[in-house]
């Protein structure tokens, strides 16, 4: 089964599009340009209501029968995260209230809007932006950091293995959040010098390093058709779990959450926002500003991944950064250009300064 966000691809039941070289993923991102698929750009369904997600209080669970990958980029420390390909195949047997499993599948699309945004993938700006992390040293240390539109969590774990003092993760969808980022998270929490064992035995095991221009991804090789899959990483207790204290897990649409978390006293105010192939559709662009307006602290930064255009959607990074000088409240600034195939990007928004105005 294979998805497609803004595409239309064919489908491929055998192939994990992270399994491909670098050559071919080139080619499979300008094919991904040609294809829109029909979408609405304003919402299908009511908002969402936003709530909080606690951990089970038995991780174990989450994580039982769990196959896993690890992406490391240069010196940032692993991070590992549930199996695409199996996470898709074993669907039916999640617990999934939205059912938004079914209806992507059914649908064979990454995005039906109002019902699901597409964060059960790991989309190529996310890497991207790793590597700008990666490139600048940044360390978050003793910073508050929101990852927002989450999907697997892999910004925000990020910043969790790197000092920072907490981290928030949103997501739209409440399946995402719980079938995903709270077991990737939980994963990530795993002292490092198990992880580092259960490594070591699976070496020489299947395990291969695929190279995606300057991204080296770890993966553990196996046969899902065949029933042969890889190794198991192992859940530890909850209270083992130290740097799990330091997160929240919430889902909804923006406008819900960012009212769920304006009535706390104290209200959060992140210094760092993540927001990764969030800026697709045009009429979300209001709320997801104002979430940003409402949210940052000052002198924080907002890192924003995202492509030039979103084919069949109509978003992009021009017209979001007409929008954002329309509203004279953020500054926009490209941190790194891409210029092969469908090009990306990553841009930093900080609130604008008296003389800026």
């Amino acid at each position: 089964m294979s998805f497609c966000f803004n595409f239309d691809l064919p489908a491929q039941t055998t192939t994990n599009p992270d399994s491909v070289d670098g050559n071919e993923l080139q080619n499979r991102k300008k094919d991904n340009a040609a294809k829109p698929i029909e979408d609405n750009t304003k919402p299908a369904e009511p908002l969402k209501e936003a709530k909080e997600h606690l951990p089970q209080n038995d991780p174990q669970f989450l994580l039982m029968d769990a196959v896993t990958e690890t992406v490391t980029i240069g010196t940032l420390p692993p991070l590992h995260f549930l199996n695409e390909t199996v996470f898709e195949k074993t669907a039916s047997e999640r617990k999934d209230e939205e059912n938004i499993l079914s209806r992507t599948s059914e649908q064979r699309s990454d995005l039906i809007s109002g019902v699901y945004e597409g964060g059960l993938k790991v989309w190529e700006c996310t890497y991207d932006l790793l590597e700008l992390i990666e490139k600048d040293g940044e360390t978050f240390g003793g910073k508050t950091v929101l990852d927002l539109g989450c999907g697997a969590g892999l910004l925000g774990i990020l910043a969790l293995k790197r000092g920072a003092k907490k981290v928030h993760f949103q997501d739209y969808n409440s399946t995402v959040v719980e079938q995903l980022t709270v077991p990737n998270v939980i994963l990530n929490c795993q002292e490092d010098d198990k992880v580092d064992s259960e490594d070591e035995e699976a070496s020489g095991k299947g395990k291969i390093q695929e190279k995606f221009g300057s991204k080296i991804k770890a993966k553990e090789e196996e046969d899902v058709e065949e029933g042969n899959p890889a190794p198991k990483k192992r859940a530890i207790d909850l209270s083992e779990q130290l740097l799990l204290a330091k997160c929240r897990f919430f889902s909804g649409d923006w406008s819900t959450f960012l009212a769920l978390v304006k009535k706390e006293d104290p209200q959060p105010k992140y210094d760092i926002i993540f927001t990764s192939e969030t800026i697709y559709n045009t009429a979300y662009y209001p709320t997801l500003h104002e979430t940003l307006h409402k949210l940052l602290s000052p002198g924080g930064l907002v890192y924003l991944a995202t492509k030039s255009h979103y084919f069949g959607v109509g978003g992009g990074l021009h017209l979001f950064e007409t929008f954002v000088e329309q509203r004279g409240i953020f500054s926009l600034d490209h941190l790194w250009d891409g210029e092969e195939g469908l090009q990306r990007h990553v841009v930093v928004l900080r609130f604008k300064m008296p003389k800026d105005t």
